[in-house]
């Protein structure tokens, strides 16, 4: 079974983003040369690829937050965060900020300070 979930794996990996050139970036209707596509099908394709690769990239940098956030909140800390200074420093309300600081103390091993 471990073989087509590796499979599932590879196949939902996102295509990577690249950077785009200054001179098109400061045109606002640019968007990764997407405009400029002709064919439907090129188009859904690298569209879908950037829509994968913008969500593994969103869900790769909440797990960040989470894991700075538990460690400001950590009480070891001589500069320990409270919750509510947690989530004015990111704009997030406090309930958000304690659910985030649980998330976080789950990533880096699952204790809760």
């Amino acid at each position: 079974m471990a073989q087509p979930e590796r499979k599932e794996q590879q196949r939902l990996r996102p295509a990577p983003l690249l950077f785009e050139p200054s001179v098109a970036v400061a045109d606002p209707e640019h968007f990764f040369d997407l405009e400029s596509m002709e064919d439907p099908g090129e188009l859904l394709s690298r569209a879908t690829e950037l829509t994968l690769a913008f969500r593994a990239a969103t869900d790769r940098a909440v797990e960040f937050q989470a894991i700075a956030a538990a460690q400001l909140a950590d009480p070891s800390r001589f500069d320990r965060l409270t919750i509510a200074d947690i989530a004015e420093r990111a704009e997030w309300t406090e309930d958000y900020a304690k659910k985030m600081v649980e998330f976080g103390w789950s990533l880096l091993g699952g204790h809760t300070p």
